[in-house]
């Protein structure tokens, strides 16, 4: 029997970026968009094109590389967003543009402060609009959760009439309970027919994302829209390995449907994407959570020894977790052995990068006994996401005695490649670091955000720091982040990473001169 396909919509990137402290950087961005593809996802939502010339810059950079999934960008029912949209997604094999407007009683008095006959107006206008520049188009019923379903049925059919081919209907604050949105569903597929293809878009507020996601399929939606770790928007996404794992693992009640999504590229993705964006998954977290196949009580460890179906429901191998993390590499491995590795963690590196990451790997090598998965995830990612270093940190002397004051020697290489040297102290070591640092470069950053996590195990582990900086008041904070098994160090390289962020947006904007604010 032929099953029907569940579209895998990805919006990591644009939904999941606005996850508090998980914004990204292009050539991240374009990593993470290369795994997604590599992980099978259908459609990936790079961003929204019309909210900034970082997002407008990432979206046009995606489409140049991605050729399998279809690469999208999100877009207001206004002739700007449309577009700017259109324009970024140009060069894909394969695009999509997303328009929305808000359908729900609420938004159309209080926000849009349109009318019901006005917000369909809009809506047809924007979706033959982005008709006009793609054969895709999809458009959303912002709170459809909330809106009337008498009216849903009115605006999907004024929409589709003007060459809509997917409907989607999220539950934007995350209201609804699975009856209920099973209830929507069923309704507008009966409504809408084999017309368009219903998505959903489901947020975790109330923790029933995944279970909202899996009823709408039940009930006919062939499109979900989730994210990996199920970043986004206040309590998050739908996300996309416990909705694909639930699939698989319980095909006796999904035995109709299927997706192409490679499982064994699930847990590589999960950590590009906790490494970038400096989130981690919480520790039992499903599917990817570091105690997902953690067996602590005795009676499940004896019945695990004994047969491992007892109380894992599926292997770690499925999702491409190695759980032994096997130390295969030291600082005798040559480069086709680090290379092939590299590939079977999921990193196809072009021959500069590699030359560029194996250095790196030596000095590690020298430093570090074991080298594990982890290491050289983070390794790798740190090293192809890194922006033009401005600035750089050539040495870092901390000088703390016992009841003296923290203070911190550090020296810095301009750009203009002479190199200076200053000291400064503070409250603590770390805050004598990101002071000299500011008085070196002449950037004053107040730090937002600080995490420190340790990279994989033992004395001699790696510290990756992430943090998040704000160097102008009326812009966006940045990120930063910092590699080292010194975390003094990987500290003073994160707060580095940011200004060298915060530089190469501000060199964006002058080239563009658009605003950096966030429309959403």
């Amino acid at each position: 029997m032929s099953k029907d396909q569940i579209i895998i919509f990805d919006t990591t990137l644009r939904d999941g970026e606005q996850s508090p402290g998980a914004s990204m950087n292009t050539k991240e961005k374009i990593q993470i968009a290369t795994q997604l593809e590599r992980l099978g996802v259908d459609v990936i939502e790079a961003g929204f094109a019309a909210a900034s010339p970082g997002d407008f810059d990432a979206i046009h950079k995606i489409a140049q590389v991605v050729k399998n999934s279809t690469v999208c960008s999100l877009a207001r029912a206004l002739e700007r967003d449309i577009t700017e949209a259109a324009k970024a997604i140009e060069a894909a094999p394969k695009k999509r543009i997303h328009t929305f407007i808000a359908t729900s009683p609420i938004h159309m008095e209080y926000k849009l402060k349109m009318t019901p006959e006005q917000v369909i107006k809009k809506a047809v206008e924007a979706v033959a609009l982005a008709k006009s520049f793609v054969d895709d188009v999809e458009f959303s019923c912002e709170d459809a959760g909330r809106s009337d379903i008498g009216f849903l049925k009115e605006i999907s059919d004024a929409v589709i009439e003007v060459g809509a081919k997917t409907i989607n209907l999220p539950d934007t604050v995350g209201i609804r309970m699975p009856s209920e949105i099973a209830d929507m569903i069923s309704q507008m597929k009966a409504h809408i027919g084999e017309r368009a293809i219903i998505s959903v878009h489901n947020h975790n507020d109330l923790g029933l994302a995944v279970a909202n996601s899996l009823e709408a399929i039940k009930n006919g939606a062939r499109q979900v829209e989730c994210t990996i770790n199920g970043l986004g928007e206040r309590a998050g996404n739908a996300a996309l390995e416990e909705i694909v794992m639930a699939l698989k693992v319980r095909e006796d009640m999904f035995s109709d449907v299927e997706t192409k999504i490679n499982t064994k590229e699930i847990y590589p993705t999960s950590r590009m994407i906790a490494t970038i964006t400096g989130i981690e998954p919480q520790p039992n977290k499903a599917i990817v959570g570091k105690n997902a196949f953690a067996h602590e009580s005795g009676i499940h460890q004896d019945g695990v020894l004994k047969h491992k179906q007892t109380y894992e429901i599926f292997s770690p191998e499925e999702i491409g977790l190695n759980k032994d993390d096997t130390l295969v590499l030291g600082k005798h491995s040559g480069r086709a052995a680090f290379k092939d590795k590299l590939e079977k963690l999921g990193f196809n590196l072009t021959k500069e990068q590699l030359d560029e990451t194996f250095l790196r790997f030596k000095e590690l090598a020298d430093k570090k006994k074991d080298i594990y998965d982890d290491d050289l995830r983070a390794l790798v990612t740190s090293n192809m996401t890194s922006i033009e270093k401005s600035f750089e940190i050539v040495a870092l002397q901390l000088m703390d005695s016992t009841g003296g004051v923290p203070s911190a020697a550090v020296t810095i290489k301009k750009p203009d490649g002479t190199e200076v040297t200053d000291a400064g102290i503070g409250d603590g070591t770390i805050d004598a670091i990101f002071k000299t640092i500011d008085r070196i470069t002449g950037h004053s950053g107040r730090l937002m955000d600080y995490k420190v996590k340790s990279v994989s195990k033992g004395k001699d582990a790696l510290a990756n720091v992430t943090v998040q900086v704000n160097f102008n008041q009326d812009e966006p904070a940045v990120i930063g982040h910092g590699l080292s098994i010194d975390t003094m160090l990987a500290s003073a390289r994160a707060y580095i990473g940011a200004l060298n962020s915060y530089i190469s947006m501000r060199g964006m904007l002058k080239k563009r001169g658009n605003s950096t604010s966030n429309i959403i």
